[in-house]
């Protein structure tokens, strides 16, 4: 196996711009550290799902299946335009913790979770990634290893963003700042849902 170039190439997918980015930064502008580290998860938990669907062969049923594959793209492009409009209409207002700090991060982490699973892209990005760095005839413990590395830097990378943008919150949390991003964030995701819904996956 190329653990290396395998890493680069996760890497490089989880840093570019898109909808688990988005939602990270929200969560962590809105609610502060603990939610941004609890949408974190949520993604990487995702990512475990699909790296371990891809490892089954269910990613590649989905992939390869139109009906399932248009399903999943138009079920995750209606989620994101729910966050955007959900984002646009907070309107920059105070943050609001829902009652109860476990059910509001249990929240974030739904979001980060379903922001990455209902996303038809990371089935064939890992469908058409792993088997390109497993071995010709892959054992259990290959597949274990890269789908664990591609959680790992999932889980570095969105937890780094929360880190830092929870750092920066009492500059970003001024009201009109907090508009800016509200609105920014809500175009974002409005945006990435029409993209995700007109588009193909493949």
């Amino acid at each position: 196996m190329n653990v290396w170039a395998f890493v680069l190439v996760v890497a490089l997918g989880a840093m570019s711009p898109g909808p688990d980015f988005a939602v990270v930064v929200r969560h962590s502008v809105v609610s502060g550290r603990g939610h941004g580290l609890a949408t974190a998860a949520g993604i990487a938990a995702g990512v475990f799902v699909w790296a371990a669907a891809a490892a089954s062969g269910v990613a590649a049923l989905i992939a390869w299946a139109p009906g399932a594959l248009t399903a999943l793209k138009l079920v995750g492009a209606a989620y994101l335009l729910y966050l955007g409009v959900r984002s646009l209409r907070s309107g920059g207002q105070a943050a609001t913790v829902e009652p109860g700090t476990r059910k509001s991060r249990g929240a974030a982490f739904r979001d980060g979770l379903l922001c990455n699973v209902l996303n038809p892209k990371a089935a064939v990005f890992f469908v058409a990634l792993l088997p390109q760095f497993l071995p010709a005839d892959p054992g259990i413990v290959d597949t274990v290893v890269l789908s664990g590395l591609a959680v790992a830097i999932t889980i570095v990378w969105f937890t780094s963003v929360a880190l830092l943008v929870s750092a920066l919150r009492r500059l970003l949390d001024r009201a009109p700042v907090r508009r800016a991003i509200d609105r920014l964030t809500g175009v974002a995701l409005i945006a990435l849902g029409v993209r995700l819904a007109v588009t193909t996956a493949r």
